[in-house]
C-alpha cells in the first residue's frame, strides 16, 4: 500500500497504543482486504506515543505511520482522518477483536453513496466470548440508549470501534473531543447534521494475545455520559 496511490478508494485507519502483538495481523488482513477486491487503498497507523515496537512494526508491514504524539482515542483518529486520502475511511482498533478482511458491506454501503456513515453493531454481529466483560456490554447498552434518546437516532452500539464514514462527511464535521468519547461524539454530529447513518453487524473476536485492556470503564463511562448531557 504505497501512501502516494493517487485518489485512493479507501483509507483503513488504525489508532495504536502498544499494540505490538496485533497490530502486525490487523494491517495484513486490511491488506489481503483491500487487494482482493481489487481496490486503491492505504493504511494509515497513528501510533499515539507507544512504548514498544508497535511503530516498527507497522513500519515493517508496509503501513504508513503517523505520530500523534497528544494521547487520546478520539486525538489519534481525529490526526488520521485528516492525513486520509481515500474517499471511504474505516475505522477499527488493532487489537484483532475486528475482523479487517471482510469489510465488504460496510465499505459497498459509503461507496455506493447509500449512506455517510456506517456504524458496526456488536450485539447483532454477536460477541465471542470473553471479548467484553457483561459489565462493559451493560455500560455499552446503558450508554447507547441515553444517546440515542439524545440525539434522536436509531444506533445500537454507539462504542462500536469499528465504523466507516466518506470521507466528505468527515471534511464537514468539526470534532472536538480527544478520548474514548469520540466515538458518541461522531454519531451525534452525524444525527444533528443530517448525514445518512447505517448499521450493520459487527462479530467482536477475543483479543488472540493477553493483554490489558485500555478502556477504563468508570471513567471512560463518565466521559461518555458527561458530552451526551453537556454537548449542545
Amino acid at each position: 500500500m504505497e501512501r502516494s496511490l493517487k485518489d485512493p478508494d479507501i483509507t483503513v485507519i488504525m489508532p495504536c497504543l502498544n499494540e505490538e502483538t496485533t497490530i502486525g495481523i490487523c494491517i495484513e488482513e486490511a491488506r489481503r482486504f483491500i487487494e482482493s477486491n481489487q481496490l486503491k487503498g492505504e493504511i494509515i497507523i497513528v501510533d499515539n506515543a507507544s512504548e514498544d515496537a508497535s511503530a516498527r512494526i507497522a513500519l515493517s508491514h508496509g503501513a504508513t505511520l503517523i505520530t500523534e504524539n497528544r494521547r487520546g482515542y478520539g486525538r489519534a483518529i481525529r490526526t488520521g482522518i485528516n492525513a486520509a486520502s481515500g474517499k471511504v475511511l474505516i475505522i477499527g482498533d488493532c487489537d484483532t477483536t475486528y475482523d479487517f478482511l471482510h469489510l465488504e458491506s460496510m465499505y459497498r454501503l459509503i461507496a455506493d453513496q447509500r449512506y455517510d456513515v456506517i456504524i458496526g453493531n456488536r450485539y447483532l454481529g454477536g460477541m465471542e466470548k470473553g471479548s467484553m466483560p457483561l459489565s462493559h456490554r451493560m455500560g455499552v447498552r446503558f450508554l447507547s440508549w441515553c444517546a440515542r434518546i439524545r440525539f434522536q437516532t436509531n444506533v445500537y452500539d454507539f462504542h462500536c470501534g469499528l465504523r466507516a464514514i466518506s470521507k466528505k462527511a468527515a471534511q464537514q464535521m468539526n470534532f472536538q473531543t480527544d478520548g474514548m468519547e469520540f466515538a458518541t461524539e461522531m454519531i451525534a454530529i452525524s444525527a444533528k447534521s443530517g448525514f445518512r447513518i447505517g448499521q450493520i453487524p459487527v462479530p467482536l473476536r477475543k483479543c488472540q494475545y493477553e493483554r490489558s485492556s485500555k478502556l477504563k470503564a468508570i471513567k471512560d463511562g463518565f466521559r461518555h455520559l458527561k458530552y451526551i448531557i453537556t454537548t449542545k
